[in-house]
């Protein structure tokens, strides 16, 4: 018993740990728009987000309910240290895409962390394959089609509505929308992204037999899931969020009121659906939806690509991390303990390769306050033939 209930709090710290990289990973989801615009200032946008997203920890339970009872069979023998197997596959992979700057989906490495850790130690009858279509593939595919679709009208809109206005009085205005439409996605993300965790951990307990199966998360479980996102929320993912802020499209404030606006609406209505979809598909579809709809029309596919191949791999890797430490915690007592050696050996690898070339809020700050490159010098229609052959050969 005494066993059980320590792997039971192990189990639990790993969850929060999980929660705690979910919060730094997805910061760029509500702020890198408004930090790439000077709608906020790093350190206020990130201290926000972290007190929205505690917040929004306690408005729902829908998607929790769809962890802990809907992908995962209850029954069919799931047992803690497969929870832990998985959480330690998340992870992994949410420090890997977080050192390289991309967004990836810390919701889809936890599920393919649940599922190829089950598949592994339970086996196929472990998980409930319809529901993993229809609230996590279908969700996954279609969330980032209608928040861009949803963005990219509704950039058209507002760029026609102001066209006349003045352009600071505008550019004002907009910058003030993006603190209003910034913080509603910061609330979002902490309906949808902490009852991941809340949903993980209650699963626990259930294997465990501390609680009735098809339980709601306990008051204590909420709090600490909500607090933990919210911790690193506020550490700050800088690397993403300037991938988002500044890499797949050179965004205006309108654009990032609307890719907001629209991803928050997205998140909001799918949260009460128990849709467990990702915050950075939909808020990376309202960016770039968002930049196909401004003025210039401009979105950076090469990152766009990156982001997709991501998106692709996320599944099934975490999926094989997750099997693979399922695998070893089924050994007995000795494969967890290495398990977790090896998760923290990893972890503390991935954060070190970081420091070689960090990326803070000074920095970021410091990108946003660079000059532009002044362009090169064109000769007009006026100027001589040997001014223009002088400019040529330079």
């Amino acid at each position: 018993m005494e066993h059980m209930t320590f792997l039971v709090t192990v189990v639990i710290i790993t969850a929060l740990a999980f929660d705690f990289t979910n919060g730094f990973h997805d910061t760029a989801n509500a702020m890198a728009t408004s930090i790439a615009t000077g709608a906020l200032r790093p350190k206020v946008a990130v201290a926000l987000s972290g007190v929205l997203n505690l917040a929004g920890a306690f408005l729902s339970v829908e998607v929790a309910k769809t962890i802990s009872g809907g992908i995962i069979q209850e029954s069919s023998g799931i047992r803690p240290q497969v929870v832990f197997a998985a959480l330690i596959g998340a992870i992994l992979w949410n420090l890997v895409t977080w050192l390289r700057g991309i967004p990836s989906s810390s919701s889809h490495a936890l599920y393919g962390g649940l599922i190829g850790a089950t598949l592994v130690a339970v086996g196929m009858h472990g998980v409930v394959f319809s529901v993993v279509v229809t609230k996590i593939i279908i969700p996954a595919v279609a969330s980032p089609v209608v928040a861009g679709v949803a963005a990219w009208g509704a950039t058209k809109t507002a760029y026609r509505i102001t066209r006349k206005g003045r352009g600071s009085a505008t550019g004002k205005g907009f910058k003030a929308g993006q603190i209003a439409s910034a913080s509603l996605v910061s609330l979002a993300h902490g309906t949808n992204d902490a009852q991941k965790t809340m949903g993980v951990i209650t699963l626990t307990l259930v294997a465990a037999g501390v609680v009735a199966p098809h339980s709601a998360p306990p008051l204590w479980v909420i709090v600490s899931s909500g607090a933990a996102i919210a911790a690193g929320t506020y550490i700050g993912g800088w690397r993403i969020i300037r991938t988002l802020g500044k890499g797949i499209t050179d965004i205006a404030a309108p654009q990032g009121f609307t890719a907001q606006t629209a991803s928050a609406t997205v998140i909001l209505t799918s949260s009460h659906m128990g849709y467990g979809l990702s915050t950075t598909h939909v808020c990376s579809g309202g960016i770039m939806g968002a930049g196909k709809g401004g003025p210039t029309g401009v979105v950076h596919w090469s990152t766009a690509r990156r982001m997709a191949y991501a998106w692709c791999l996320t599944l099934p890797a975490a999926g094989a991390l997750g099997g693979l430490g399922a695998f070893l915690a089924d050994r007995g007592t000795w494969g967890v303990v290495l398990l977790g050696l090896i998760g923290a050996g990893l972890s503390a690898w991935i954060y070190l390769l970081n420091r070689r070339r960090p990326v803070d809020a000074a920095s970021l700050a410091a990108d946003e306050q660079a000059p532009a490159p002044v362009p090169a010098a064109v000769p007009t229609t006026a100027a001589t033939p040997a001014a223009a052959a002088d400019v040529v050969a330079a």
